[in-house]
């Protein structure tokens, strides 16, 4: 057992980190499938090639996904679950920042697997988290602040795609300034 367990505030600093996290997870993941055209195009990539480059590049994203749950498990047992779940945040988010300036294929099908496998990470650590801190009586609410609080990254997604239109650069990195 946990020596914060029993904490019945839904709005303490893990449920709020878990949140945010989880925010910019689904932002990424919305976001990149709205840009992910525009921004191959943006490369050189032919319109031939956008189909299999797109799949080739979601392919790179979760196979980062698949090892990293499974690194971040281990780690996260190992290690301290908040320690882990703050470098996965930064990992995910240095490699979505990085994926702004890519000049090729290469650089662009490695920075999405190393967000894939930050952006793995965070949900399963956060949420264990959140259920650890948690009394049994309100973890339902925490967990329910993060997946909340999540969704809101698909409508920013959204509306930075379609504020933007076109602008995929900025689009990826506007979060972080």
């Amino acid at each position: 057992m946990s020596k914060h367990e029993g904490i019945k505030n839904p709005l303490n600093i893990i449920v709020i980190v878990a949140a945010l996290g989880y925010f910019v997870d689904i932002y990424d993941l919305i976001l990149f499938g709205i840009v992910r055209v525009p921004s191959l195009k943006g490369i050189g990539i032919s319109d031939a090639m956008l189909l299999p480059e797109g799949i080739f590049l979601l392919n790179m994203q979760m196979a980062g996904m698949l090892i990293g749950g499974i690194i971040w498990g281990i780690m996260g047992d190992k290690r301290g679950r908040l320690p882990v779940l703050f470098f996965t945040i930064a990992l995910y988010s240095m490699a979505n920042i990085a994926n702004g300036f890519v000049q090729n294929m290469e650089q662009y099908a490695i920075l999405r697997f190393i967000a894939g496998v930050g952006l793995s990470g965070e949900l399963g650590i956060g949420i264990t988290l959140v259920s650890e801190v948690m009394s049994k009586e309100s973890r339902g609410y925490g967990t329910a602040i993060v997946s909340g609080i999540g969704i809101f990254g698909a409508v920013l997604g959204f509306l930075v795609a379609d504020f933007l239109t076109g602008e995929w650069l900025t689009g990826l990195v506007v979060v972080w300034e």
